[in-house]
């Protein structure tokens, strides 16, 4: 693989911090690759159900409860820490799981709750790896760095499965489960090696409880990041189904052992490989939205390939096609979502994201587990194209950025009083627009917008009111929690907000301006 320049995929490991931190995650995965083999073959082992065997990839969900969380402390605390106890998570449950294989005390139900208990890491340190990652790089490395990080898990598919794969033929489960608790140790030397990038503020720490709600207010008003998880959650439900599927396509249709099942992954990786390297020029060459429609197109064509071949070499083509698809449209979706997240919200924000992901490809799984098993794996297989081509339909016209096309870089603080004596609870700031004659219809236009940035950056209610005595003034008024948290809200804005304003202003009658006032809520000892 080269990485001489900015032109190829891989240019983000010329950097020594990220390089490591790649690597580090890369060995982890592939640890988690070949215990992710193991624990299927052993459930297929123990059981014949469908079901519980797509269950293995649900055994994400418990993402779905501590992403957000998990999103606020890595916002909020020592990431490095944060990182470190998730690690440990993950290590002693494999541990645990290898030593109950080895005394021959594994039950699928158990099986599921130790897989589960290794999701409960992934959730605890998944919102804040992925937004750490990309700050080890320069900013215009950014979006390739966050490609990287999928790719690495792709990767590990070419990788793990096929050595999971083999290790499993000549030893055990329980040896495939030791070995994936070593290769979090990889992870834990890195992250205690690596310096983590500090995020400086001059305002104190948000507070656990108002740090969550600015997070779930700052997602909610952003319409960027909800077309783009809905997106994700439409693609992942169906597309993550397929690696569900697959080891009940290696073992019932194609009659392979484990390692060819390792082999039908690596082509996935291999696939994954090829698009890591030719993405840039990939991404340069069509838009975000024909990308996603492309490599939705390519999975499902690889899905109903599967159900009706019964060609290992066809198989595995294939597989490398679908390998193709799936590292491009993740690539293309968290480069697009992190890229409109501004610092101080990343963590929170990616872990919105990765609910929608993981517990779509979780759910999906399970569903898709549910149609094989009722039915039969072939129409299973053609119920998850079916349904992947109908998702991209109907999200086709939902918006797409490039990343950097919305600019959430910092902007200037905008002036802001001094803190009043005793300010407690809520404040109340109205901002008055007298409009040149003929700019109304504009300046209602982009209220949406107004109400989006104010109610992201920190307002809990916002109205927006015509002065009928006088023609063209306008009133704003919006409530923020504290004053402390409209000093963090004018440290919040970003140039895109700043360029709403500045539009705003130019509505304006010429030599005026917009004015703004701020009212304290009223107690009893002021009174």
């Amino acid at each position: 693989m080269s990485t001489s320049g900015p032109e190829s995929g891989w240019a983000p490991l010329r950097y020594q911090a990220f390089r490591r931190w790649w690597l580090a995650q890369l060995t982890s995965n592939v640890g988690s690759w070949m215990q992710t083999v193991a624990a299927q073959w052993l459930m297929i082992s123990l059981t014949s159900s469908a079901l519980l065997v797509g269950a293995i990839q649900a055994t994400t969900l418990p993402v779905l409860l501590l992403a957000v969380p998990a999103g606020v402390l890595g916002d909020l605390f020592d990431r490095k820490r944060l990182i470190l106890a998730g690690q440990f998570v993950m290590l002693l449950a494999a541990a645990v799981l290898g030593l109950l294989d080895l005394a021959g005390d594994v039950t699928p139900l158990l099986l599921l709750v130790l897989l589960s208990a290794i999701g409960v890491g992934q959730g605890i340190t998944g919102p804040t790896a992925q937004t750490l990652q990309p700050e080890l790089v320069p900013p215009a490395e950014r979006p390739q760095a966050i490609a990287l990080g999928s790719v690495n898990q792709n990767l590990a598919r070419a990788v793990g499965p096929a050595v999971g794969g083999l290790l499993l033929a000549v030893t055990s489960a329980a040896v495939v489960f030791f070995v994936n608790a070593l290769s979090f140790v990889a992870v834990l030397g890195v992250v205690a090696l690596v310096a983590v990038p500090a995020r400086a503020t001059a305002l104190p720490r948000e507070h656990v409880l108002s740090a969550t709600r600015a997070g779930g207010r700052f997602v909610r008003s952003s319409p960027a990041l909800i077309a783009i998880m809905i997106r994700a959650a439409a693609f992942a439900f169906f597309a993550g189904a397929v690696w569900a599927l697959l080891p009940l396509v290696a073992r019932r249709t194609l009659g392979l052992g484990s390692g060819g099942y390792g082999l039908l992954l690596a082509c996935v990786g291999i696939g994954a490989m090829v698009g890591a390297t030719f993405s840039p020029a990939i991404r340069r060459a069509l838009s975000p939205r024909a990308l996603i429609a492309t490599c939705t197109v390519a999975i499902a064509a690889a899905a109903l390939v599967l159900a009706v071949s019964h060609v290992a070499v066809l198989d595995g083509a294939v597989l490398a096609l679908a390998g193709l698809g799936w590292i491009i449209a993740l690539g293309t979706l968290n480069a697009s979502y992190q890229s409109t997240l501004p610092s101080w919200v990343k963590a929170r924000g990616m872990a919105y994201y990765t609910i929608a992901f993981q517990g779509a490809t979780g759910i999906g799984a399970l569903a898709l587990g549910a149609v094989a098993q009722i039915t039969s794996l072939d129409t299973g297989l053609v119920v998850l194209a079916a349904g992947l081509l109908a998702g991209a339909g109907a999200t086709a016209m939902l918006p797409l950025p490039r990343p950097g096309e919305i600019d959430v870089t910092p902007a200037e603080a905008m002036p802001l009083p001094a803190t009043p004596e005793g300010s407690v609870g809520p404040v109340l700031v109205t901002v008055t627009y007298d409009l040149a004659p003929g700019s109304e219809a504009d300046f209602l236009a982009r209220a949406t917008r107004l109400r989006n940035f104010r109610r992201r950056t920190g307002a809990i209610e916002w109205r927006l009111y015509r002065d009928e005595a006088v023609p063209g003034r306008y009133l704003e008024t919006f409530l923020v929690g504290s004053w402390e948290e409209h000093e963090r809200q004018h440290a919040r804005a970003t140039q895109h907000d700043a360029e709403l304003l500045e539009d705003l202003d130019r509505l304006l009658v010429p030599g005026t301006q917009r004015t703004a006032q701020h009212y304290l809520a009223a107690t009893r000892q002021r009174v």
